[in-house]
């Protein structure tokens, strides 16, 4: 596996394991910002391990499959990062990060469709 799908690999398991963190600590602590954000990270690590795998096994263009990834990751990670510190510490470090990081997820699943349907096959 090359180096852009194994970094998403990696990023996919940093992010399934926060997720079953924070739906464990929305059990305890509760919350429907918690939820969502465990929510979201557990719904996106396997999206990005099929990214992962598009990117390096598939006959789609690989920048954009990775850009894609790119943006999934990112998106995922101000989303259910500015979610998960506003819960549990009421803490926002950074204004408009959890819609932007929302932006950035629909930019990758839009890259990602885009990629599908209109690029050649490499």
């Amino acid at each position: 596996m090359s180096p852009g799908p194994r970094v998403l690999v990696a990023l996919a398991g940093v992010g399934g394991c926060a997720g079953v963190a924070l739906a464990a600590a929305s059990a305890h602590i509760g919350g429907p910002n918690l939820a969502t954000a465990a929510y979201f990270l557990l719904f996106h690590a396997p999206a990005l391990l099929g990214v992962a795998l598009a990117a390096d096994l598939t006959t789609l263009p690989r920048r954009p499959t990775l850009a894609a990834g790119a943006l999934l990751a990112l998106g995922v990670a101000l989303f259910s990062g500015a979610l998960a510190l506003g819960a549990l510490a009421e803490w926002r470090p950074v204004p408009m990060a959890a819609p932007t990081g929302g932006f950035l997820l629909m930019g990758g699943w839009l890259l990602l469709a885009g990629n599908a349907v209109f690029a050649r096959a490499r």
